[in-house]
């Protein structure tokens, strides 16, 4: 053999070589961009609180360094109905969801139930955690379970009833009867205001629809009207609002987009910050936190929200300083 074809020859041999060593080298990087953690959301229905809810969720999970390309997002909305609640979170079990998200109790109870005690879910303004079955206690949850829990300042909410409509004896409350949060918030409302000397009147829905009718009987029994911290009754809180201003009957609710929507004055808590808070321990969830030792956050602290143009429309004028703490502290809807 001559020269020139041994030289070749090696060079040819050299090469492949060269060739398998670099196409057989696993790209490492490439491994470990490719998976990304799945976080489902389930929000019982569209309306402003619950959206807001799920806003702060994504800047909450943004916050632990979960946006864009570094995590999935699958976000449902069973718009109030609850065959869609078990659909979609069988959905997310079946796409094996690294963590849910619920944003409203039903949604979370449906979650937590089909997670049987497995992969978690953190909860999202969800009132009464413990008494709902979804968590042991709030400081230890004991399960696969915790979040965060926006319960409503009661006392604060009677005291502006007190403020707006200081005459008033006869109080009507009302709340879905499918709503564990809102029939907390209601019954325990029930409570104060009998405590405070009110004639207390109660009156439920089963569903939105039923909204029109019950409005219609409580506005012509009672004085001033609280709406609780309710899915059902927030969703329907227009058709509440219609009815009530044709008796010039004042609702004060418990939470500003219900105020915006025509309740007159109230303390509420950020819907929005309740769902940061859930985002930022879902984050940490990811990241390895374990529910069963990671405390329920609670949060109470409200701030005024006034609707001026609905006193005006009532013919109510309000007290200069819950004017003054809403325009320094709080919202003001004119």
């Amino acid at each position: 053999m001559n020269k020139r074809l041994l030289s070749a020859i090696t060079i040819i041999v050299a090469f492949l070589a060269v060739a398998f060593i670099v196409t057989s080298k696993p790209n490492t990087q490439e491994k470990k961009s490719t998976y990304l953690p799945t976080v489902g959301i389930l929000q019982l229905v569209t309306h402003p609180a619950l959206d807001q809810i799920h806003h702060g969720i994504v800047a909450g999970l943004k916050s632990q360094g979960y946006s864009g390309k570094k995590i999935k997002i699958d976000y449902q909305n069973a718009q109030a109905d609850q065959s869609n609640l078990k659909t979609m979170s069988q959905k997310f079990a079946n796409e094996n969801a690294d963590l849910t998200i619920g944003i409203a109790t039903p949604a979370a109870l449906s979650l937590a139930k089909t997670a049987d005690g497995n992969n978690p879910v953190i909860l999202a303004g969800i009132t009464d955690p413990t008494g709902s079955g979804l968590v042991k206690t709030t400081q230890r949850p004991g399960n696969n379970v915790t979040g965060v829990s926006g319960d409503s300042p009661l006392k604060q909410h009677l005291g502006v009833v007190q403020q707006v409509v200081p005459k008033a004896k006869t109080l009507g409350i009302i709340y879905t009867t499918s709503d564990h949060g809102g029939e907390y918030n209601a019954k325990n409302m029930e409570k104060l205001a009998k405590k405070a000397g009110y004639t207390v009147k109660m009156y439920t829905i089963s569903t939105t629809n039923d909204m029109q009718q019950v409005a219609e009987t409580m506005a012509s029994q009672v004085d001033a009207v609280y709406a609780p911290q309710d899915n059902g009754v927030a969703s329907a809180m227009k058709t509440l609002i219609n009815v009530t201003n044709q008796e010039k009957i004042p609702v004060i609710p418990a939470v500003d987009t219900m105020v915006k929507d025509g309740g007159i004055a109230t303390i509420s808590v950020s819907q929005y910050d309740i769902g940061y808070q859930a985002g930022v321990m879902a984050g940490q969830v990811l990241k390895g936190k374990n529910t069963a030792t990671y405390p329920v956050k609670t949060i109470t602290k409200g701030e005024m929200t006034i609707n001026l143009k609905q006193a005006k429309l009532l013919g109510i004028t309000l007290p200069k300083s819950m004017i003054k703490e809403a325009e320094t502290k709080g919202e003001v809807f004119k």
